[in-house]
Parts: structure tokens; sequence; C-alpha cells
């Protein structure tokens, strides 16, 4: 990590991380500041170390409430009597709102903006998200043929049976990380259930052909992998 210190290698948005045979290290950046695929040793503007806590606030004037640059507005005062219009004019179709990022956390970008930043490098850390389909098993299904002569045969779509795995291997990520970090098991006890989930990945590196990228896959003990 120290090689890539202050670059895009080391960004909090730097997603989806990768060995190209080409470019060596490339990823995505979260902000869409370069469009894929980046190399780690690039840089921008922007770049924010993982887990680096966030610039302290600006001062702010007595007053002035927190998380704004604007000064309170004071209550506007109902029209007189005299000036009341007759009949109240057509409003416009209210507008859906939308929350400003509190001032603290210093980013360029609205809240729907952050909340997809956010889930990408939650996917990022807990090692869940997209996996891409190889491309000579796209469009193809799977055949279960019965043995007993005059039962159908089901036909699944590969793109659903893999959809189905790669949400198999991300469950047992989470898993892996609920149990990593669980207060009230002891190491011993961390070791045995990590044993048991490193033979389900074991398990299933028969489906490793289906991922585009190998790393995608399922990693067994050595002895169970494929």
């Amino acid at each position: 990590m120290n090689d890539y210190a202050g670059r895009c290698g080391s960004c909090a948005a730097f997603t989806r991380v990768h060995e190209d045979p080409a470019r060596g290290r490339v990823g995505e950046c979260a902000l869409e500041v370069y469009p894929p695929p980046i190399k780690a040793t690039a840089t921008c503007a922007r770049y924010r170390a993982k887990g680096a806590p966030p610039p302290p606030p600006p001062p702010r004037a007595a007053g002035q409430p927190r998380g704004t640059g604007v000064r309170p507005r004071a209550p506007e005062r109902a029209p007189s009597p005299e000036r009341r219009p007759s009949a109240a004019p057509q409003s416009a179709a209210p507008q859906p709102f939308r929350s400003p990022l509190p001032r603290e956390i210093d980013i360029d970008m609205d809240i729907d903006e952050f909340r997809r930043v956010l889930r990408e490098v939650l996917s990022e850390e807990l090692g869940v998200g997209r996996a891409e389909l190889g491309g000579r098993w796209e469009g193809g299904e799977i055949v279960l043929r019965p043995g007993k002569e005059g039962t159908a045969e089901k036909r699944i779509p590969l793109d659903v049976f893999f959809h189905k795995i790669v949400m198999l291997r991300d469950k047992l990520r989470v898993l892996e990380q609920k149990i990593n970090a669980h207060e009230g098991l002891s190491d011993a006890e961390k070791v045995q259930l990590q044993a048991y989930i490193t033979g389900c990945y074991g398990t299933l590196t028969t489906f490793n052909v289906l991922f585009a990228r190998r790393e995608d896959g399922f990693a067994g003990s050595g002895r169970d992998s494929d």
C-alpha cells in the first residue's frame, strides 16, 4: 500500500480492483473522476485515503446552524388584509426534497451520489459486489435430464444460475466477516467456523469456470480447490 500513498491505489473511492495483464493493478473510481479502467498509480485532487478522518468543519458564526453556510432566515410576516390576493395563485408541483450533505464531510457530491459511493466502498471492504459471467457462457443453459424415461427434463438459463452462485458467494463472505468481528466467539471457535466456510468455498470451486475473472470465484484450502 506504501507504493500507492497519495495515489488512486490507496484512495477510498478506488473500487473493483483487479490485475490487468497489460496495465497491472487497475480499478474503477466511484467518484467517476476518470473513466475505467484506472491505474492504481494515477492521482487526482479528490484523493482521500482509506480510513482517513474527515477534515475539521469550518468555524461557524454565533447563532449559525450547524452544517449550513447561510444565516438563518427571519420568519416571514403574514400579508396584511388589504394586500392579500383575492384568490390563491396556482402553486407549482412540489419538488422532491434533496437534503445536502453535512458540511463536515467536505465532498463535492449530493446525498444520492454519496450513498452510491458508500455502497461501493462497503462492497469493496466486505468482498461483495458484481461479478461477470464468462463470455462463452452467455445465452447458455443448464439441462437436468432425468434417468427415468417418460419424465420431463429441466432447463435453467445460465445467467439465472450464475446469479444464484454469486449470491451464495457474497453471503458466505459476509458471514465470514461477521464471524471474524464477533466479540462473543473465542479465537478457537472462529478458526473452527472459518474452516467450515473454507470447506464450502472448496466445494464450490467447480463453478469457478463460469466467472469471467478467476479472482471473482471461490478459493478453497488448496486440496479442495480445482
